[in-house]
């Protein structure tokens, strides 16, 4: 079993104005010389952890994390209702991103991250495949409308007791249409009450699906500290009632764009909330990735996953790319 790298700090960090009113904190670890790595966070609006850092060699990566518009120490921050969304789409992350590789003088980068990750990771990608060296995903999701559906509505089927919770969550005439939306709208009321059961409900629902995984916590969502749950909650809302900006299927569709960008796609048989046939889609559309699927893993992973994880990452190290 493949043991993370030890706990390390950060040797630069800082706020890089964006646009928009918006500063996006960013940090720098490991190696000022390696190998330049980016972690993308998921959530949406999840924020990144120190966790993400111990997949990456700190002797031979230069790794950069960063926290997306309106979460983590981004600001402003989304748990403040008054925060104005209009201006945070994946359009925008994109060219955060961007914007973050241009201000730290990287040319190339390899790219890691998974769940609404992965769906960040491939529209960069995609956009700026010159950019990219490779890319290292667990937990593969396009957020297409069919795969957001699914785990709002389709994995019901699953645990419709707790799904009927779920969508008692929102008023009684709106439960019967777009659920994100309904929820979108609560966690923008400014009372505190109304945000805060919205955000209860939201948080159960998605550490229902995740139940029935053998490892990992079982309160992946509902345990965050109050300001991180709103945040995560409501950017959720608002990217998945927009079908996160993106033509449906577009990220599958142009995955072709990815070629000659080496890829290693991790994913859990046992994942409920992004099931395995994306990432099964994924692999076949893309040339060049290799599909690894851990049998005895869902969406929170296991030590199996990590072992793909780590090993692709210590594989790419040696290649050029900085």
């Amino acid at each position: 079993m493949t043991e993370p790298y030890p706990p390390i700090e950060p040797y630069d960090r800082g706020m890089l104005d964006v646009g928009d009113g918006n500063l996006v904190y960013w940090e720098v670890c490991g190696n000022p010389h390696g190998k330049p790595a980016l972690v993308v966070h998921g959530g949406p609006g999840s924020g990144c952890t120190e966790r993400a850092r111990r997949n990456f060699d700190p002797a031979r990566y230069r790794i950069v994390l960063f926290d997306q518009r309106g979460c983590g120490r981004s600001t402003p921050h989304v748990a403040d209702p008054t925060t104005d969304l209009r201006a945070n789409t994946t359009a925008h992350l994109v060219a955060d991103m961007e914007r973050l590789r241009t201000h730290l003088g990287i040319d190339r980068w390899l790219l890691f991250g998974g769940s609404w990750g992965s769906t960040l990771i491939l529209a960069y990608a995609e956009q700026h495949p010159a950019r990219v060296s490779e890319i290292v995903i667990p937990s593969v999701t396009t957020s297409r409308r069919r795969e957001i559906d699914w785990l709002y509505r389709g994995a019901g089927r699953f645990f419709p007791e707790q799904w009927q919770r779920f969508r008692e969550g929102v008023p009684a005439a709106e439960r019967d249409g777009d659920l994100l939306t309904a929820y979108a709208a609560l966690m923008a009321d400014p009372d505190p009450a109304v945000r805060e059961r919205a955000a209860a409900r939201w948080c159960a629902w998605e550490d229902t699906v995740l139940s029935l995984e053998p490892h990992g916590a079982p309160d992946v969502y509902g345990g965050r500290p109050w300001a991180a749950r709103q945040a995560l909650v409501r950017i959720c809302a608002h990217y998945f009632s927009h079908g996160a900006w993106l033509e449906e299927g577009a990220l599958l569709r142009d995955a072709g764009r990815l070629a000659g960008i080496p890829g290693v796609l991790v994913h859990g048989r046992l994942d409920l909330s992004t099931p395995l046939e994306t990432a099964w889609e994924l692999a076949r559309a893309w040339p060049g990735a290799e599909l690894t699927v851990i049998d005895d893993a869902g969406h929170k992973g296991s030590a199996a996953t990590r072992d793909v994880v780590i090993g692709a990452l210590d594989r790419f190290a040696g290649a050029a790319g900085a």
